[in-house]
C-alpha cells in the first residue's frame, strides 16, 4: 500500500555529502514520524547535469522529468539550498525555472537553508519566499536554517535546530493535504 501523502525534499546544494541534504532528510524525518508519508528527495548532485544545457522543458532528459512531476505533484515539498554568493544556487534556481507556473499554487513549501555563519540566515525571507511567492505557493512561517557549527561533519548536533526542525514539522502538518487541486488552465486565465 502506497503512503497517504508525498513529500518532496530538494537540495540545491551542489555537493555530496551535504549539509544540507542533511537538513532536509532530518525535516522530512521529523515529518514521516508524524505522519503517513511517501518520502523523495531530489538532489542537484545527482539531476545537474541533465538541467545544465537545457533551455525548454522538452529538452530535459526523462529521469530529470520524472523529478519536475514529483515536484509539481508534491502533497509538500522542502526546499533548501546552501547560501551561495549570497543567494541560492543557480542550478536551484535553474530547476524550478521548468515547474509549471500554476503547478505550485497553494501547495505547502517549508523553506530552509545552510551558511556558513548566521548572517547568512536572511536566505530564506530575501530570496527563497519570494522565488515560491512567483508560484502562489503556500509558503510556511517558519523556515529553518543552520549554519557550518549547528553540525559536526554532516549530522545536525545543534539542540535549537533539532528543536525548530520538529517545532516546523509540527506546523507544516495541518497543511498538508489542504492545497486545493486546481487545474492550472484556469488560473491562466487571471
Amino acid at each position: 500500500m502506497s503512503a497517504r501523502y508525498r513529500v518532496v525534499a530538494v537540495s540545491g546544494s551542489l555537493h555530496e555529502p551535504s549539509k544540507t541534504t542533511a537538513l532536509l532528510r532530518a525535516i522530512a524525518a521529523a515529518v514521516a514520524e508524524r505522519i503517513d508519508v511517501d518520502v523523495h528527495i531530489i538532489e542537484l548532485t545527482e539531476i545537474g547535469p541533465g538541467l545544465a544545457g537545457a533551455l525548454r522543458r522538452d529538452d530535459l532528459p526523462p529521469a530529470v522529468e520524472e523529478q519536475l512531476r514529483a515536484i509539481e505533484e508534491a502533497d509538500l515539498l522542502i526546499v533548501g539550498s546552501p547560501v551561495y554568493r549570497a543567494s541560492f544556487t543557480g542550478l536551484f534556481k535553474h530547476l524550478f525555472d521548468f515547474i509549471g507556473q500554476y503547478a505550485l499554487v497553494g501547495k505547502p513549501v517549508l523553506l530552509a537553508a545552510t551558511g556558513g555563519g548566521e548572517r547568512h540566515a536572511l536566505i530564506i525571507e530575501h530570496q527563497l519566499r519570494p522565488l515560491f511567492a512567483f508560484f502562489q505557493a503556500l509558503t510556511l512561517p517558519l523556515g529553518v536554517y543552520a549554519s557550518n557549527t549547528d553540525f559536526a561533519g554532516y549530522e545536525i548536533i545543534s539542540e535549537q535546530i533539532l528543536s525548530r526542525v520538529t517545532l516546523a514539522a509540527e506546523r507544516a502538518l495541518p497543511l498538508v493535504g489542504y492545497a486545493p487541486v486546481t487545474d492550472p488552465r484556469a488560473l491562466a486565465a487571471f
